[in-house]
């Protein structure tokens, strides 16, 4: 006869501290999945000696949380993730070690102290920039025009429950359409969409907005070159700028 007690997964103990992590993916780096990025980290930890803290259970594991995950193939200077760690340590310590345990284009930006409430509530909002090909700026800030006049645009996605249709027009929050001195390729027109983009389920992408440029508008602008998210965090709904979810100082504003 088996023994209750010896049935019982082994209790772990709290983590007695949490930091927050800013990343980066970079170059060809940008094409690494979710799952292929938490590989990586963890691998990262266990080489950098990080003193992780575990789950309870029969399959502990490091406490780790992601929130806010870019889609594969956009480059992003603002990914953020905390861990529970079974010691107190030095963040910029951590941070060090970490990012010279990672591959080249996962970069360490940033490590700090958690202040405590939910990191994923703290990320409302992102401002990405989408390199445009084959459009000029002109062109470009005519459609933007007309899709920020229009009240509802439906686009489709599949996602992992099947074909969703949803309104992109309403994540919306701020689209200009800026020139670029670069070109995709030599010779050829090229055009950047600077646009912050509210959190919502399912979230809208950046390709999601040119599906909605597209409807509106008729311009094929999908060649995207790039689609980079340069900042995640709380929005600040009075000036459509988002701000810095690692400070202790910014709530949500709502």
């Amino acid at each position: 006869m088996s023994n209750p007690k010896r049935d019982q997964p082994e209790q772990q103990a709290p983590p007695v501290q949490r930091l927050r992590i800013r990343y980066a993916k970079r170059g060809r780096l940008r094409f690494t999945s979710h799952r292929d990025f938490s590989r990586a980290f963890e691998r990262a930890l266990f080489r950098a000696r990080v003193p992780m803290a575990y789950s309870s259970g029969f399959n502990p594991h490091p406490r780790i949380s992601y929130a806010g995950a870019s889609p594969t193939g956009a480059a992003s200077e603002a990914e953020y993730l905390e861990i529970g760690l079974a010691e107190v340590v030095d963040p910029e310590v951590v941070r060090r070690e970490l990012d010279a345990s990672m591959p080249d284009g996962l970069d360490l930006l940033e490590v700090t102290v958690s202040a405590g409430g939910s990191l994923a509530d703290r990320l409302e909002a992102s401002l990405w920039e989408i390199t445009v090909s084959g459009v000029d700026v002109e062109t470009l800030a005519a459609g933007v025009e007309r899709l920020l006049a229009a009240t509802e645009i439906p686009v489709e996605r599949m996602t992992k429950k099947g074909l969703r249709r949803f309104d992109a027009r309403e994540a919306i929050v701020t689209l200009e359409a800026r020139p670029t001195g670069e070109s995709a390729n030599a010779g050829e027109t090229c055009a950047i969409l600077a646009v912050v983009l509210r959190h919502g389920t399912p979230s809208v992408r950046p390709d999601d907005v040119l599906a909605a440029l597209r409807e509106v508008t008729g311009l094929d602008a999908g060649q995207a070159a790039l689609a980079q998210r340069l900042a995640q965090g709380p929005l600040d709904s009075r000036s459509g700028t988002v701000g810095d979810p690692l400070s202790p100082d910014r709530d949500a504003a709502g």
